[in-house]
């Protein structure tokens, strides 16, 4: 595999599709962080991080649903930056996703965050995806 995040929002994506309540993926420590960030932003529900038979682990991922008509919180995941073209941004142009209704996942070098939280700390980095 080579695109490992692109491989996790994926599997969210048809996770949604097809309705199911609970996803289980792969884990990283970037991915764990992506994980941490939708849940903070109020697009997944719940999360936990399991030990397993691999090294690294699996992340089981609740989606979140309205009870009433059932749509999604996460209505699209876009990959921005991929191995082969790498996106990267400074503060001073940092993207807004859906007019600021969205969110842009950024990987700085003080962590990953979103957009919002890396233009008031005035750093710049690779924008990994958008979710709106």
């Amino acid at each position: 595999m080579t695109d490992p995040i692109a491989d996790y929002l994926t599997r969210l994506r048809n996770a949604i599709r097809a309705g199911h309540r609970v996803v289980e993926v792969p884990s990283s420590k970037m991915k764990r962080e992506i994980t941490k960030i939708l849940f903070e932003q109020g697009y997944i529900l719940n999360y936990k991080f399991e030990e397993g038979p691999t090294p690294q682990g699996t992340i089981k991922i609740a989606l979140k649903y309205d009870p009433i008509d059932k749509v999604n919180a996460i209505q699209n995941l876009h990959r921005i930056s991929r191995p082969g073209l790498r996106q990267y941004t400074g503060y001073k142009d940092m993207p807004r996703v859906l007019n600021g209704l969205g969110i842009a996942i950024i990987s700085t070098s003080q962590g990953v965050m979103t957009n919002k939280e890396a233009k008031e700390r005035k750093i710049g980095g690779e924008v990994l995806c958008y979710v709106y």
